[in-house]
């Protein structure tokens, strides 16, 4: 659970993005954050996941708090415990795909071998086999998400954060992604705490988080 101040300081004027916000979320729920623009959805997400510090509060994840550690400790924690699905994808234009999910399990030193076997098995999981040796620029947008889910799965980390991944989609492809991140969310008792605008997919969540004005107004 968390209890989180975050102010900017813009010039003269000070913006409160979140105003006391205490929220806590359980392994295996998928929990949507909706808000109009500016409301502080992806403030709350860059505070949850480590990305941005609070002025006041504590983010805790996995019963650690991660306000106290060191930058390259949360970096490494991170890279264990989280996965990150964005809007625009994200991917490495000069990496394969397979290579693009391969990269977490690398940079958290796995075996090259295993890392591989495992990225394999899972672009299998989102039906791009055929795509596994292609860069990013052959893909349609709903590919790419595809591939952004893999490698956001491929360390099985405890909770997923989605940031508009539906954002940049047509809402047929949009139902494709949402159902793949849930699919997974149930099968691997993964927590997904997801950022949009469209609340006919949030609905479809565990839960919907309305943010105004910094603030929680109905969970």
């Amino acid at each position: 659970g968390v209890s989180l101040f975050k102010t900017y300081i813009l010039l003269n004027s000070t913006v409160y993005a979140l105003r006391g916000v205490d929220i806590e979320i359980r392994k295996g729920e998928m929990v949507a954050i909706v808000g109009a623009s500016g409301s502080g959805k992806t403030t709350l997400l860059n505070l949850l996941s480590g990305l941005d510090t609070p002025n006041r509060g504590a983010a805790f994840l996995l019963g650690r708090n991660i306000d106290t550690m060191t930058d390259a400790e949360v970096s490494m924690f991170r890279r264990r415990n989280m996965g990150f699905i964005f809007q625009y994808y994200n991917l490495i234009p000069q990496l394969t795909v397979l290579e693009n999910v391969m990269l977490p399990a690398l940079m958290i030193n796995h075996p090259k071998k295993e890392a591989k076997e495992r990225a394999l098995e899972l672009i299998k999981e989102v039906g791009l086999e055929r795509f596994q040796n292609q860069f990013p620029i052959k893909l349609s947008g709903g590919q790419m998400q595809r591939v952004t889910i893999a490698r956001a799965m491929i360390n099985d980390p405890a909770v997923i954060f989605a940031d508009e991944p539906t954002g940049d989609l047509d809402s047929q492809t949009g139902k494709v992604v949402i159902d793949l991140i849930r699919r997974f969310s149930k099968e691997k008792n993964t927590a997904v705490i997801l950022v949009t605008h469209d609340i006919a997919m949030a609905k479809t969540c565990d839960r919907m988080i309305q943010i105004g004005d910094g603030k929680v107004m109905s969970d």
